[in-house]
């Protein structure tokens, strides 16, 4: 026991992922000696992680890091990490909308942020972009709240509406909406020229159409993850737009150095298909278009919260490509209904004369596990 650092921590449900939570003031200040801790807690380097935290799998080797504010607009800072499991590597260059919605949760519960009922209101300043989110929590004596009647496909049960708005986050990476100024354009990389939009809110993002790299649209993970030439091609168009938007010096550093982000989803027209969690028909008419999002150079089981903001925002954009595959459901107002693998995710955007007033979404948040990691690093 004495030959190891405990280090408090908290594992948390958040949304569709599964993270850890911690304390900047308990991990090392040198940044070299954090991610060779953070690297230890999650497991260090192997693809099982089995002498650590993490999961094994890109959905549950995430990070949280909270902090006090360093903004006075702020009520805590939050720096989300992607810790892999290929590589020595912690990629703090970009968010996740799923950690995000635990952070208000996590503040409320340590006693960072005051809780006031029936919903409390958290400011989140997000270190990687430089944006702050807007966090509604339910609280119910003086802790967030956990049961309620938010289902989210691709997780069991349901629980408390949180609502996370990212309208802040435009130009999160980029500086711009719109990276280039062009809603779409022909992008080249290794793999061929590709029609594709580049758009930055929340998480910098490229779009192509299904057809465009040889999918119908709704294929399940298992599909897309055992086809190898078309995973190459995918990385090769989301290491040449992180080249083009500025992020990356080459397709193969944007490989090596930022493998999160940006990134990448194919978009095609709303058709029904079969959920691959549950195996129910997840129906046409209930959404907006179809969208299959890689994270970690593999398909997302379901979609990432960023993702869904910068989808979202993106399909209320004229030109680019995910307008074009975008059904016209005027009932819906502002709401864009996105199919993934397991179902459905909704998004509330408006987009103004390039401004984005609003990009939330809602998800759920569940304290797992809160104790001590025990590491050797």
């Amino acid at each position: 026991m004495s030959a190891q650092r405990r280090i408090f921590c908290v594992i948390a449900r958040c949304g569709t992922s599964k993270g850890i939570f911690i304390k900047g003031n308990h991990l090392p200040q040198d940044q070299a000696e954090r991610d060779k801790t953070i690297l230890a807690i999650f497991g260090g380097l192997d693809v099982r992680q089995i002498d650590g935290l993490g999961g094994a799998d890109p959905l549950t080797s995430k990070l949280a890091i909270i902090d006090p504010p360093s903004r006075p607009d702020a009520d805590v800072d939050y720096t989300f990490g992607q810790v892999s499991f290929k590589a020595p590597l912690v990629d703090y260059s970009g968010n996740c909308g799923n950690i995000s919605s635990g952070v208000g949760p996590f503040a409320i519960d340590e006693g960072l942020v005051k809780a006031v009922e029936p919903v409390t209101t958290v400011r989140i300043h997000n270190t990687n972009t430089g944006k702050m989110l807007i966090a509604e929590v339910p609280v119910k004596d003086g802790y967030a709240q956990v049961e309620g009647d938010c289902a989210i496909d691709g997780v069991p049960g349901a629980g408390a509406r949180i609502m996370l708005d990212f309208a802040d986050a435009k130009g999160s990476a980029t500086g711009k909406l719109l990276p280039t100024g062009q809603a779409k354009e022909m992008l080249k990389t290794s793999a061929g020229e590709f029609e594709a939009s580049m758009v930055d809110c929340a998480n910098a993002m490229v779009f192509v159409k299904a057809s465009s790299v040889g999918m119908k649209g709704a294929e399940d993970p298992k599909e897309i993850n055992g086809d190898k030439a078309l995973l190459d091609k995918l990385e090769a168009i989301r290491g040449a737009s992180a080249v083009v938007m500025g992020l990356a010096a080459s397709e193969e550093e944007a490989l090596a150095k930022t493998p999160a982000f940006p990134m990448i989803a194919v978009v095609s027209e709303p058709v029904d298909y079969a959920s691959y969690s549950t195996g129910q028909t997840v129906k046409a008419e209930d959404m907006s278009f179809v969208s299959r999002l890689m994270f970690m150079q593999t398909l997302h089981k379901t979609y990432a919260g960023t993702g869904a903001c910068c989808t979202g925002v993106a399909a209320c954009i004229p030109g680019t490509v995910v307008a074009e595959v975008k059904a016209d459901r005027p009932a819906w107002g502002r709401v864009i209904n996105i199919g993934h693998p397991c179902g459905l995710i909704d998004v509330e955007v408006e987009v103004e004369n390039g401004e984005v007033k609003r990009a939330a979404f809602s998800r759920t948040a569940r304290r797992i596990m809160e104790g001590y990691a025990m590491t050797r690093a």
